[in-house]
């Protein structure tokens, strides 16, 4: 067993994020493993550019109210305890509410053995447009 050193949290990068973001690393899966998980804290507003993994994305919110959407589809609001999954290649964004922090865990493959392309493949900024559609 290793235990693993808990790393700073990480300012979200503004090619990939819109607004103040910030992420704990919480499993880095060293050796052969392809498992990832972060804690992603959302200032309110702050959300994600459509993006799409691999091996898909599993988001799991644990505090705030945040808003999520996939290419196409409603806006859809998510609470804590809510879970989504999106799906190997479908492009999404996800982040909080214009009036409430939303944290949410993170969990992806990273890529398999002999799979080529990104882990992570990232997209224009989601719109003020796109991010004010009115949620189901």
């Amino acid at each position: 067993m290793e235990v693993l050193t808990k790393q700073p949290s990480v300012k979200g990068p503004a090619d990939w994020f819109t607004g103040d973001v910030w992420f704990d690393q919480i499993v880095p899966m060293p050796g052969p493993s392809i498992g990832r998980c972060n804690a992603v804290h959302f200032a309110p507003g702050a959300r994600t550019a459509w993006h799409r993994h691999a091996n898909g994305q599993l988001l799991h919110v644990t505090e705030g109210i945040g808003l999520t959407q996939s290419r196409g589809g409603e806006v859809v609001v998510i609470r804590p305890g809510d879970t989504v999954w999106c799906p190997p290649g479908e492009w999404h964004w996800h982040g909080a509410a214009p009036d409430h922090f939303m944290t949410h865990l993170a969990i992806w493959d990273g890529l398999t053995p002999g799979q080529e392309g990104p882990e992570t493949e990232w997209g224009e900024h989601v719109t003020d447009d796109e991010y004010g559609r009115q949620p189901t």
